[in-house]
């Protein structure tokens, strides 16, 4: 598949879609079996096997992760919290054969029992060919904020 700048907004825009929508399974399927989702805390760049991140999962966790969320048993999103996210600056910085890296930002707002909070940062998605589209194998989301209290981040950022 050729890879060019509209294919790769396409799969952005459709992954924000479906963590905005809580479509939990649509949005596990994106991933490859080697999925890596990195959320680092207090520093961008660290070794994640040494120091705490808010999340650090590979598919197995992801698999739990969405599992918890689907159960009804994820107190902190009951209710759900309404999303609405903004994908932009979208930077193509490598197509090797088989991956390709993607650079970001967003905005995400949540809306949840009256509290509104705004996200941002920056993300780098690593994605595979896969048909029409893409799978990701690795997945970095870089907060802005990923320093201070953060209330309430069990969505999917």
């Amino acid at each position: 598949m050729p890879v060019n700048r509209h294919t790769i907004e396409r799969f952005l825009y459709r992954e924000a879609r479906l963590m905005d929508a809580h479509a939990y399974d649509e949005w596990l399927a994106l991933w490859t079996d080697e999925a890596l989702y990195w959320v680092p805390c207090n520093e961008d760049d660290f070794d994640p096997e040494r120091h705490i991140s808010i999340v650090y999962e590979n598919k197995g966790r992801l698999e739990d992760r969405i599992a918890r969320l689907k159960s009804g048993a994820a107190y902190a999103q009951d209710p759900k919290s309404r999303l609405s996210r903004i994908v932009s600056n979208v930077e193509i910085e490598d197509e090797s054969g088989t991956e390709t890296i993607v650079h970001s930002t967003f905005n995400v707002t949540a809306l949840r029992r009256g509290r509104i909070d705004i996200f941002a940062g920056r993300a780098t998605h690593k994605l595979r060919p896969e048909g029409e589209s893409f799978k990701m194998s690795y997945k970095k989301v870089l907060l802005i904020n990923n320093d201070a209290v953060i209330n309430n981040l069990t969505f999917l950022i």
